[in-house]
């Protein structure tokens, strides 16, 4: 059985030494789809969307309306610092793919840490805008 459920965030970012225009500061409005795969449990649930929510909603709230900065990116990191602004300083370059792979690792350990047992594989799919995506699987 698979369930599914989809947030939205507002995020900037750049890709520092890319040769084309995502080398500039911009944004996107992101779309994140979390599907989770296992067994229904007892109350008829694999997982209440309620309990998902407090898993994945403390991670959107870090990166809602943040800059999410690549840590040798030492001229946007300064400005950021300096203008109190708010943002997330990452060891990968903020890529669809990187951001997928970072926030499905997140929320595994988030659905381990709750010993939802009967939980065995989260998919994560990012959209950077509405045509471009990435989507990662972690067995769990």
């Amino acid at each position: 059985m698979k369930i599914s459920k989809d947030y939205r965030w507002e995020m900037g970012h750049r890709i520092p030494d890319h040769d084309g225009l995502c080398r500039n500061i911009h944004g996107h409005s992101y779309r994140m789809i979390v599907e989770l795969e296992g067994e229904v449990a007892a109350n008829g649930m694999i997982i209440d969307f309620y309990d998902l929510g407090k898993i994945v909603k403390p991670v959107i709230e870090k990166l809602d309306h943040c800059f999410l900065v690549y840590k040798d990116d030492v001229k946007v990191l300064d400005f950021l610092r300096d203008n109190a602004m708010k943002y997330e300083v990452t060891d990968y370059l903020a890529t669809v793919e990187n951001i997928a792979y970072s926030i499905g690792n997140l929320l595994a350990k988030g659905i381990k840490a709750q010993n939802y047992e009967n939980v065995k594989c989260i998919s994560v799919k990012i959209f950077e805008t509405p045509n471009s995506s990435a989507e990662v699987k972690i067995d769990l």
